[in-house]
């Protein structure tokens, strides 16, 4: 969603901008603006040289000078430098897991990185884990920024009664800790029958999934809890919803945070990666522990007896969110930090 938000706003700010999909595409190619440049390489392996021909000669017909790569893209950024060794990378670390950093395999990241010229971090924590390990030129902590784009479709409808929705955007991640909001929603259930709980988000098909489906059925929470997949209507999503919910064991800056900023919505989150930052436990929404149901289903709770409190933490957060995570910052901070030497 960053590398998608990123390409559209730089087109907007009135740079040239391309998106480059190494190995599958996905509902997010939508949301592509019209004027950003698009190439799908379909690639096989990590080493597909007919892959890299094809990414090295598009980069030369429409002379780019800057590669932004995404995550694990970087070993493609990369191999791209070995061919246009002008071409200057700038990677964008999103890494998801960093409560747990210590884990994080450094092979063949830190050997690479003597080609970057700038890493961007997410959150502190990535930002001093790059510092100390990788060998860039240029380091910087650059927090994520959301946006709903111009054209606001309307496809998803959610279903359970208005007013009485609570929504996660998520994928089906075991970072992000579905059961962990399941295990709280059965709480709330016990209480507030009428209301519902919506988890959008990738679903990959494999054993966490299976375990979140296990659960769903095995609580009898089928009437209640709904899964959408991936959808691309984020915006009219969040309009349909009362609250938004993270609950995640670890995050960087997660944008479906910064979206419900931007719907209005109340949030309950875990005190992972940044989301403690972006929200201030009870002036624009609710913190909690990770991995605690019972803490999370009380503020779910209190938030659900509370309306007014809902809808001052939802204008809270958006101001919040205007202020400090707007596109035009991050964008005037991003094209800085391509034009470093």
């Amino acid at each position: 969603m960053m590398a998608v938000n990123i390409a559209n706003a730089l087109v907007q700010n009135g740079a040239e901008s391309h998106l480059c999909t190494t190995r599958q595409e996905g509902d997010l190619k939508a949301k592509i603006g019209s004027e950003v440049g698009y190439l799908f390489l379909n690639k096989k392996n990590a080493l597909d040289l007919t892959a890299l021909k094809i990414l090295v000669h598009y980069i030369k017909s429409n002379e780019i000078n800057v590669i932004h790569a995404h995550a694990t893209s970087y070993f493609t950024a990369f191999l791209v430098k070995l061919r246009l060794p002008k071409v200057r990378i700038v990677w964008h670390d999103h890494y998801g897991n960093s409560e747990n950093l210590r884990e994080r395999k450094k092979f063949p990241l830190t050997v690479v990185s003597k080609t970057f010229n700038t890493v961007i971090s997410v959150n502190k924590n990535l930002y001093q884990w790059a510092q100390h390990h990788l060998k860039a030129r240029h380091y910087a902590y650059l927090p994520n920024f959301a946006s709903f784009g111009a054209v606001n479709s309307k496809e998803t409808l959610l279903q359970g009664s208005n007013e009485k929705r609570i929504v996660c955007l998520a994928n089906l991640r075991p970072q992000k800790d579905h059961l962990n909001v399941l295990k709280a929603f059965s709480i709330v259930q016990e209480k507030y029958t009428d209301w519902t709980l919506h988890l959008v988000g990738m679903d990959f098909n494999d054993i966490y999934a299976e375990e979140i489906k296990s659960y769903i059925n095995q609580h009898n929470l089928i009437p209640c809890v709904f899964l959408y997949g991936s959808c691309a209507d984020t915006q009219y999503i969040l309009e349909q919803a009362t609250i938004g919910v993270l609950s995640s064991k670890s995050e960087g800056l997660p944008v479906a945070l910064l979206e419900y900023g931007l719907a209005k919505l109340p949030v309950v989150v875990t005190d992972v990666g940044e989301c403690g930052t972006v929200v201030s436990n009870l002036e624009n929404g609710l913190v909690v522990p990770p991995v605690d149901e019972e803490r999370l289903a009380e503020a779910l709770i209190f938030l659900i007896e509370n309306e007014i409190q809902r809808k001052e933490f939802g204008e809270n957060l958006y101001m919040k969110a205007g202020l400090n995570y707007s596109e035009h910052a991050f964008i005037t901070q991003l094209i800085a930090l391509y034009q470093l030497e």
